[in-house]
């Protein structure tokens, strides 16, 4: 054992972050595998990366730097070149005054720090960081430099031939992909302007900027997506859609890709569908109790029809699959019609509309119904057509499950009677409607308790408990400095009730139907929200944020919003 690691394993010992038993089985793991103990500590999880490093840092009196904490400049790759960088292991991270910051895997290296200092030209001040994340910066930062230098002006033949991760813009655009995986995004944009390519993850509902390579590389990245997607290379200006799958340390993902042209160059946004994702039971959703209760009550019946409202990226199809998790057996001939497939889900037959072929819901769903089906999804309700055989299968036997685009639980009744759905159909179809939302979650790691909540609740008009508490996020390295990590669904549930549906059936004002929806217990998304925040989950603006959301159009008078077309 090297003199340094025993300095560095008394030092462990000495915090506790290992025991004289960790000690003992990593030695054993490193006479077995031929490798040093504090290797072993590591891949056998006895020690983490960050604990190391700051172990490494005390023994060598080097200052310590938590990459995660800081948005490092990946151009500075150009400083150094990728050989010397990989194999030292060194980057730049700053550079002041003549004076470059370089973050090292062993400062102690003085021949290395001498070899960056002859290339640089710069005096150098290394610092320690995490080996992980000091490699996988290295990693992305000479692709994305890789791909701004050699892909600009690549042809739609070569392309083709990009098939190898050697390649800078396999490279670059593989970096993207796994780097939203790994942070959670949803969504990725490559959005091309005037002088800059912008990167952005949508990661909790919010777009973030990322590094990435420069304008330059952008039309490359696009054909290789379009390479993967099995898009037209040659067409370049109009809108194309396509669908790829990406394999990240042995899990697949499904990728959405949408590419549009602008007038600075084709924008391309892909969405993430994560193959592994585990189908959430009804009790993981988030529900108030009483409207899990009537959620689970209402999946039971035979028959009538379900509805799920909310914008998109609310949780909807999430909420939908959890119903179909619980209510399926051998039993049950349960169909799905979707756009597109999200999860393969096991015993349910599932089928993915494509309008190419004029597969769209309405059509599937007249098809399905041939299949002796006891339970149908659909998707979405778009049209009259798709609305009015949706109702016409619940009225006669299936239960059927669906989403509609409607601010609020109410505004469903005049979404339908909008597509033409007579409200006496209305009334003895529909069980129930669940709005949703999805709010952001406090971090865990840096929640401290917030300076205000209750007077601004109220003066949203929402009562709360006086005393209440609430909290919020001064931002850390676990949450990206966001404050937020994750999000939850906040509902309300309008159960057709025998006074509800007389509201409905009689086309009552909608203060009329929300006095009897109250009487059913109805409590509004805000409520939720705002109970929510008093638990510690979110925060107060968070329930503020989704306040001025839902009263954009919640309180629209009848006569301002669009005009109502009579009922069949």
């Amino acid at each position: 054992m090297l003199d340094s690691d025993q300095f560095v394993i008394r030092d462990l010992l000495e915090r506790g972050k290992i025991t004289q038993d960790d000690l003992a089985a990593a030695g054993d793991h490193a006479v077995e595998k031929q490798s040093s103990v504090l290797d072993a500590l590591i891949e056998m999880e006895r020690l983490r990366h960050r604990d190391l490093a700051i172990a490494k840092a005390r023994i060598c009196e080097y200052p310590y730097v938590d990459l995660e904490r800081f948005d490092i400049d990946i151009g500075n790759a150009s400083l150094i070149p990728s050989t010397v960088a990989e194999k030292i292991g060194a980057f730049p991270l700053f550079v002041l005054d003549g004076v470059a910051t370089v973050a090292m895997t062993d400062p102690l290296d003085l021949q290395a720090v001498d070899q960056v200092r002859q290339i640089t030209r710069l005096e150098v001040e290394p610092v320690l960081c995490n080996e992980r994340l000091l490699r996988t910066l290295i990693k992305r930062a000479y692709s994305m430099l890789r791909s701004t230098e050699s892909i600009a002006g690549i042809d739609h033949a070569a392309t083709q031939d990009l098939t190898t991760g050697d390649e800078p813009i396999v490279a670059a655009v593989n970096q993207i992909i796994a780097g939203a995986i790994e942070a959670e995004a949803s969504d990725v944009h490559i959005s091309p302007d005037e002088n800059d390519l912008h990167i952005r993850y949508r990661i909790d509902g919010v777009l973030q900027s990322q590094q990435g390579p420069g304008l330059a590389a952008h039309t490359g990245m696009v054909q290789r997506l379009k390479v993967m997607a099995g898009l037209d290379l040659t067409q370049t200006r109009k809108p194309q859609d396509g669908k790829f799958r990406f394999v990240h340390l042995g899990r697949p993902v499904d990728v959405r890709l949408s590419v549009v042209p602008t007038i600075n160059g084709e924008n391309v946004v892909l969405r993430l569908l994560r193959q592994g994702s585990k189908v959430a039971g009804i009790a993981d959703l988030g529900m108030p109790q009483a409207i899990c209760d009537w959620y689970r009550e209402a999946i039971s019946r035979p028959h009538g029809m379900i509805l799920v409202t909310g914008p998109t990226g609310s949780g909807k199809t999430t909420s939908l699959y959890a119903a179909l998790a619980d209510i399926n057996s051998p039993e049950r001939n349960i169909m799905t019609i979707e756009d597109p497939v999200e999860i393969r889900l096991p015993m349910i037959r599932q089928i993915q509309t494509d309008h190419g072929i004029g597969l769209t819901f309405a059509s599937a769903l007249r098809s399905v119904l041939r299949q002796d089906p006891d339970v149908v999804l659909v998707g979405e309700i778009r049209d009259e057509e798709t609305a009015h055989i949706a109702v016409q299968s619940a009225l006669t036997g299936h239960l059927v499950f669906s989403t509609l685009h409607t601010n609020d639980a109410m505004g469903t009744i005049s979404r339908l009677q909008d597509l033409g759905v007579p409200p006496y159909a209305i009334t003895n179809a529909l069980l129930g409607v669940i709005a949703q939302r999805l709010v952001r979650k406090v971090c865990k790691h840096c929640c401290v308790p917030a300076d205000s909540g209750p007077l601004e609740l109220a003066r949203a008009g929402l009562a709360v408990d006086p005393d209440a508490t609430f909290v919020t996020g001064n931002g850390c390295s676990q949450c990206a400095h966001t404050g937020y990590k994750g999000r939850c669904g906040v509902f309300e549930a309008l159960p057709v009730t025998p006074a509800v549906g007389r509201a409905i059936e009689t086309e009552s004002p909608r203060e009329v139907l929300l006095e009897a929806a109250r009487d059913a217990g109805l409590r509004t998304l805000a409520e939720d929200a705002a109970e929510k925040a008093a638990m510690h989950i979110t925060s107060v603006d968070e329930v503020l944020r989704l306040v001025v959301s839902t009263e954009d159009h919640a309180g629209v008078p009848e006569s301002s919003a669009q005009p109502r077309r009579k009922s069949a």
